[in-house]
């Protein structure tokens, strides 16, 4: 089964807030996931990014492909660089 780290849409219209979940990579956008990791909220200023870095570290160490977006959101929370960090020590 191959797996993503990917936003999964919630809020109201005009007003978007997502939840950062790992997900079956053939399951819809906003369809069943395996487990929540965090939250993004754009709408606030500054945008809000929470991320368990530890659940984060443990799906990125699994295997788990991070979309375009999560990355990047990952890059400005930390974790990436954790990871990236604990892979080359290795």
């Amino acid at each position: 089964m191959a797996t993503k780290i990917r936003l999964k849409r919630m809020g109201a219209k005009k007003a978007p807030f997502y939840r950062v979940v790992v997900a079956d990579s053939r399951s819809p956008r906003d369809g069943r996931v395996i487990e929540e990791i965090g939250y993004y909220n754009p709408v606030k200023q500054p945008a809000e990014i929470n991320v368990d870095e530890e659940k984060a570290l443990r799906w990125l160490s699994t295997g788990a492909q991070p979309s375009e977006t999560v990355r990047a959101l990952l890059k400005k929370a930390g974790v990436w660089q954790k990871f990236v960090a604990a892979r080359e020590a290795k």
